[in-house]
C-alpha cells in the first residue's frame, strides 16, 4: 500500500487566482505611464471620479523652445537728465527651452543736438554764464551690443473683462556688453545762444565702455509667431567724471572716475521662427 499520496496538479484558473495579489502589487510599484497626463486619460479619470493633477496653467498658447526671436524695438533713456535721447535697435535670440534663451542685441542713440538739450542743461547753462571757462558736459549713449543670457520663470494669462484671453511671459536678462559713449561740451556762444563741441580730451569724442547688463521685460503673445514686448535694461559702466573746465594749481582737471547707468526703455514686436510645432499634450 502506498503511505505517500500523490497531490493533484492544479487548474490554470487556480493558478491565477494564487498569482493576483503579487500581480497587484507589482503593479503598484510600477510609475505611473507617460501617456497618464493625455486629455483622455484625464476625461476618463474624471468619469472614474479620480482627482486629476493638474498643472496651474492649462493649454499653454504659445511655445519658444528651439525657436529664434527678432525683435526690432524703439525706445527712450528716462535717467538722462539733461539731454533727450531716443533709441532703436534689434533683439535677437535663441530659446533653448520655454524658461531659457541667449540673447543678443544692438542699440541706436539718437544725436537730437542742441534741439535735445532738456530744461535742467540750460538752467546750468545760464548759472555758469558769468563763470570764465564754464562748460557743461553732456553724454549721449551713441551705440550699444550687448550679450545676455534670458531667463523666464513666469508664464501667464490676462482675462480682458471676459472678452479674450492675453498670454503672457516675465523675464530677466543678465549679460555684458559696450557702451559707446558721444561726450560733448555745451558753452556759452558771444549772444548767449548754447554751441555744442565734441570732448577733446583724454578719451576722444566718442569713448567705448564695457557695461554690465541687467534687465526685465514682457511678451505678450498675440499669434503664435508675435509678441508684443516691452523690455527696460540697465547698462552700467564705469567713466571718468565730468569736466567743467575748472583746473587746479598745476593745470590739471584732477579727474576721478565715477559709476554710470544709462537706463535704456524699449517696445516692439517679436518673430519667432521657425513656425511652432503642434503641441502634443497638455501643457
Amino acid at each position: 500500500m502506498n503511505l505517500l499520496a500523490r497531490s493533484k496538479p492544479s487548474s490554470p484558473l487556480a493558478m491565477l487566482a494564487a498569482l493576483a495579489p503579487v500581480a497587484g502589487f507589482l503593479a503598484a510599484l510600477i510609475p505611473e505611464p507617460a501617456h497618464a497626463g493625455h486629455p483622455a486619460t484625464l476625461a476618463l479619470d474624471e468619469l472614474q471620479g479620480k482627482k486629476a493633477q493638474l498643472s496651474v496653467i492649462q493649454n499653454k498658447f504659445f511655445l519658444k523652445s528651439n525657436r529664434f526671436e527678432i525683435a526690432p524695438v524703439l525706445g527712450y533713456i528716462p535717467n538722462n537728465d539733461l539731454v533727450s535721447v531716443p533709441v532703436g535697435g534689434m533683439f535677437l535670440a535663441y530659446h533653448f527651452s520655454e524658461s531659457f534663451a541667449a540673447e543678443a542685441s544692438l542699440l541706436y542713440g539718437a544725436d537730437t543736438q542742441i534741439a535735445g538739450l532738456k530744461g535742467l542743461a540750460k538752467t546750468l547753462m545760464q548759472i555758469g554764464e558769468d563763470a570764465e571757462g564754464f562748460q557743461q558736459p553732456i553724454d549721449r549713449p551713441a551705440l550699444g551690443a550687448i550679450f545676455a543670457a534670458r531667463l523666464a520663470p513666469v508664464y501667464g494669462k490676462i482675462n480682458l473683462l471676459g472678452e479674450g484671453v492675453i498670454n503672457f511671459d516675465f523675464y530677466g536678462t543678465v549679460g555684458v556688453g559696450l557702451l559707446v559713449i558721444h561726450h560733448e561740451l555745451a558753452t556759452n556762444g558771444a549772444d548767449s545762444s548754447i554751441e555744442l563741441n565734441d570732448y577733446e580730451g583724454e578719451q576722444g569724442a566718442f569713448g567705448p565702455n564695457p557695461a554690465v547688463n541687467l534687465g526685465v521685460g514682457f511678451d505678450f503673445f498675440l499669434t503664435q509667431g508675435i509678441a508684443l514686448k516691452i523690455d527696460a535694461r540697465s547698462l552700467i559702466y564705469l567713466g571718468k567724471e565730468p569736466d567743467y573746465g575748472v583746473q587746479d594749481a598745476s593745470g590739471d582737471a584732477n579727474l576721478g572716475t565715477r559709476l554710470y547707468n544709462s537706463f535704456i526703455t524699449t517696445g516692439g514686436v517679436s518673430i519667432f521662427i521657425p513656425k511652432m510645432k503642434p503641441r502634443l499634450s497638455n501643457f
